[in-house]
């Protein structure tokens, strides 16, 4: 069954009329997106503070608004369409350029740095560093030593330069750690060596490294804590 030519033609115009409210929906959001984006950067003096909040809004606004005039237009194609137009810019162009901000923020070390540890399990082929899997915890018997590896990340190499100056601290005399490599640079790896002093008392102790360097004139740092279960060594 055909529709007669009348009826064709009132269904490519709505069609057509449809899709203009669509794509003017989408405008509008990527336009709004610009302005939000132009004005919070103009507004915002540090290099941190409000980035995270500017890069999340413009999405957020027009996803819900969008899907809500959406849902109160529905008996209205047209109208409905420019809300569906909104949502589709909530995604594309402000939730994808939001999250090239973030992952820009966390690479200037605006979400700070961390240090995480990695050992060689025995019995198994060497591995590079980067490949292995980090600890939080060591099991360690009294009168031993291990080699640990420390990496130093949240921070880019290109955005901080400088070299980090590594310090450790355990909170117990019984067990020692040692920096062979007193500097690190942002993403680089060092070695740790930890050390139990024969006779310490079977305990869960904690060693805490840090690294600091200078951004300009804002210090920057790096920590990470490791727990040492220790147990005594069997006659």
């Amino acid at each position: 069954m055909t529709l007669p030519p009348s009826s064709s033609a009132a269904v490519s115009r709505f069609g057509a009329g449809a899709l203009q409210s669509f794509m003017l929906g989408w405008a509008a959001g990527a336009a709004l997106t610009v302005v939000v984006r132009v004005l919070g950067g103009a507004l915002l003096s540090g290099p941190c503070e409000g980035y995270t909040l500017l890069a999340l809004l413009p999405p957020l606004l027009l996803g819900p608004g969008g899907l809500g005039f959406t849902a109160t237009q529905w008996r209205r194609p047209r109208r409905a369409a420019l809300g569906l137009g909104l949502v589709t810019a909530s995604l594309l162009p402000a939730l994808f350029v939001g999250v090239q901000d973030i992952g820009r923020l966390r690479g200037n070390g605006c979400a700070g740095g961390y240090i995480v540890f990695t050992a060689q399990e025995a019995g198994r082929p060497a591995e590079p560093a980067p490949a292995r899997k980090s600890i939080s915890t060591l099991s360690l018997v009294a009168g031993t030593t291990r080699n640990l590896t420390g990496r130093m990340g949240g921070y880019r190499v290109q955005d901080y330069p400088k070299p980090f100056v590594l310090s450790a601290r355990s909170s117990s005399p019984g067990v020692r750690v040692t920096l062979p490599q007193t500097t690190v640079r942002a993403g680089g790896t060092f070695p740790v060596v930890i050390r139990a002093a024969p006779g310490t008392g079977a305990n869960t102790y904690s060693v805490i490294l840090t690294a600091r360097s200078t951004q300009g004139e804002r210090e920057v740092t790096a920590a990470g804590t490791l727990d040492i279960s220790l147990r005594r060594a069997t006659p």
